[in-house]
């Protein structure tokens, strides 16, 4: 099942912009069914508040590439220790629109359900959906936002969107538009 993913082995060239970085954790449960971790950031974050992500963030002086930041990000925002993810590869990387950031989606392979703890000064929930239900496509609309197509997805009276919907979309091959 991991090899259906079409990652880059290496983490993209930042070409002079800002980086930040996310993990994509993917696990499977115990009872066979492949599961991502995805967080809903508190209304009163200075940025994306509100919004479902995943963990994340910009890079500190110490971190080792995206993927360090993003395993940091991740042990920070919902307790997944560093020393229990795969890197499995990256996907392309994001250009966000609210800012002039490039966004790599670092993906990680956990080695079973992970024992969640979050931050609550970074998360306020945490969704844990089926891959299997984030590939059905008739789940997914788009529209336009600011001269941008945008997807949209409910997850649990939720709504998942924006760059963190296409980095769904592309870690399952669906189309991006």
């Amino acid at each position: 099942m991991w090899d259906r993913f079409e990652l880059a082995p290496d983490p993209p060239p930042s070409g002079g912009l800002d980086v930040a970085a996310v993990l994509i954790p993917i696990y499977e449960d115990g009872h066979g069914v492949t599961r991502l971790v995805l967080t809903k950031r508190p209304d009163t974050m200075p940025t994306h508040a509100g919004h479902i992500a995943f963990p994340g963030g910009r890079p500190d002086p110490g971190d080792d590439g995206p993927a360090g930041t993003a395993l940091r990000e991740a042990y920070e925002e919902v307790g997944i220790p560093p020393e229990d993810v795969e890197i499995l590869g990256y996907l392309p990387p994001i250009h966000t629109v609210e800012f002039k950031l490039m966004v790599v989606p670092v993906v990680g392979r956990l080695p079973g359900p992970p024992d969640l703890v979050p931050s609550p000064r970074e998360v306020v929930r945490v969704y844990q959906p089926s891959l299997e239900d984030l590939a059905d496509e008739s789940r997914w609309r788009y529209e336009d936002w600011n001269g941008h197509r945008v997807w949209f997805y409910d997850l649990e009276g939720d709504v998942l969107w924006g760059a963190t919907a296409l980095m769904t979309r592309r870690l399952l091959g669906l189309s991006a538009y």
